[in-house]
């Protein structure tokens, strides 16, 4: 064997090698490892210190063997790339760390095949709770099968079905749309176009009849306008270069999402129009990015971190009470409204 390739020799360690360094029996350490609150303080500390001491490392798959729960919660998300899923994820570990799980996060990318792949694999890791946000096309009756295992599951942001068939966690996507057309009318819009996504779910569904809701209450039914297309900031660019150039040109883009609305944006600027002047722009989610541009994006807040936050703590009272009432929580969705929907905020400031 080569000089430079070492082997290691090194004993596992084990609870009885910690108990006979902390003078403690193997029972205690065992309590210790369980975060028993049989055990005073000062015994815990000691462990804790054999333990670092030893380099023991912890076997949680063998723990998990002897235990109903692993402290782990999976999180199945369609769109890991998109930023509102970055903060939702934030809320959930936060809310998660303060009671010592963990999440397991995957995404589907929409597909159904992934996701049952997905969670197929949870199932086998025995994770406690389910966190989902389903798929395009997740057939109902997904959610009664989860419900077989054993599992506890909570929809975030979109559920199947018409209506939510067990725990639920969103944002009132339908009467914050339904809102930024009242704003825009009030502006004296009359051609507002809704840039949707190409997809048939809760959460879309919700966006299109607040548009169509409101567009109907403004009188404006034939002048309402649906444009699908992909999910991203170059789709959202595309599309508003075809729209704005044509006989019909909108004055204001309601855009599914704040990555579309960004690049309306970049769209503008390119023709030499500025939003909230020359055509107003908002988009859905409040990213942190969206105060940040220049004019500043009108947006619809979802919240992702505070749905995060409820999601979790959710989960980990379902956990706790499985056969308790099940709750749907619906969070506001304002409009935050700034200069690229209010022409006296559009304004560039003149020189003194």
């Amino acid at each position: 064997m080569p000089e430079n390739v070492r082997t290691s020799s090194r004993p596992r360690v084990t609870l009885r090698d910690i108990a006979a360094h902390a003078g403690v029996s193997r029972s205690t350490v065992s309590l210790v490892m369980q975060e028993s609150s049989l055990v005073a303080e000062s015994t815990r500390q000691r462990v804790r210190d054999a333990i670092d001491a030893l380099g023991y490392v912890y076997n949680r798959g063998a723990a998990t063997l002897r235990s109903p729960r692993t402290a782990t919660i999976g999180v199945v998300v369609h769109d890991i790339a998109n930023p509102f899923f970055g903060a939702l994820m934030a809320g959930i570990d936060e809310t998660l760390q303060d009671a010592d799980y963990v999440p397991f996060l995957v995404s589907s990318g929409d597909s159904l095949t992934r996701q049952a792949r997905f969670l197929a694999r949870m199932r086998e890791h025995r994770v406690d709770a389910l966190l989902l946000c389903p798929a395009e096309e997740t057939p109902a009756s997904l959610i009664e099968t989860i419900a077989d295992w054993g599992m506890p599951c909570i929809e975030v942001m979109r559920h199947v079905g018409p209506s939510p068939l067990g725990d639920y966690v969103g944002a009132d996507l339908r009467t914050g749309i339904a809102n930024a057309v009242r704003h825009l009318v009030a502006l004296g819009h009359r051609r507002i176009t809704l840039l949707a996504g190409t997809a048939d779910h809760s959460a879309d569904r919700e966006r299109l009849a607040g548009y169509r809701q409101a567009m109907s209450e403004a009188g404006l039914d034939d002048l309402s306008r649906i444009v699908r297309g992909p999910l991203t900031r170059c789709a959202g660019r595309e599309t508003t270069l075809e729209l704005m150039r044509g006989d019909d040109a909108p004055t204001a883009l309601i855009c599914h999402n704040d990555l579309v609305a960004l690049g309306a944006l970049l769209a503008l600027s390119h023709l030499g129009l500025r939003a909230g002047q020359d055509c107003a722009v908002v988009g859905v989610d409040d990213i942190d990015e969206a105060a940040l541009t220049d004019p500043a994006l009108t947006s619809i807040a979802t919240h992702p971190r505070s749905i995060g936050r409820s999601a979790a703590e959710l989960a980990l009272k379902r956990i706790r009470t499985p056969d308790g009432e099940r709750e749907r929580i619906v969070l506001e969705a304002p409009l935050m409204v700034r200069a690229s929907s209010q022409p006296s905020l559009a304004r560039p400031q003149e020189s003194p």
